[in-house]
């Protein structure tokens, strides 16, 4: 069921799933996104995090620039490489788990400039 707003924007809508904000297309089928890679100075880095995450420990790979389409595509394999889960957060793949070393060379046999961030 879709409803509009009397400005004519979408305020409820059961399908298309995640919109983005500044289109206001389906994210799969944005634009803008396609258009603008993550601004980065070439180095992917990859980090272990457990902060806020209630003991759960979760590696943050951020700066690749790539869009968000080939970003969720790239996650998607380096998921199947560990053998676990993860998303795609606002331009950085999480990756359940520590599996930092793993993805260092994963990423290296992609191709990228990849260093290791934190401790």
């Amino acid at each position: 069921m879709k409803k509009k707003s009397s400005a004519g924007g979408l305020v409820y809508s059961t399908d298309g799933g995640r919109h983005c904000p500044a289109c206001r297309q389906p994210v799969t089928a944005c634009a803008c996104s396609k258009a603008q890679a993550a601004s980065s100075d070439g180095v992917v880095r990859v980090r272990r995090e457990n902060k806020g995450r209630g003991g759960k420990t979760v590696t943050c790979i951020s700066g690749v620039p790539m869009a968000y389409a080939e970003l969720s595509a790239l996650a998607a394999q380096l998921k199947k490489r560990c053998g676990c889960g993860g998303t795609v957060k606002e331009g950085v793949i999480e990756i359940q788990g520590e599996h930092v070393q793993l993805l260092l060379e994963t990423l290296k046999q992609h191709g990228f400039r990849v260093k290791q961030s934190g401790g």
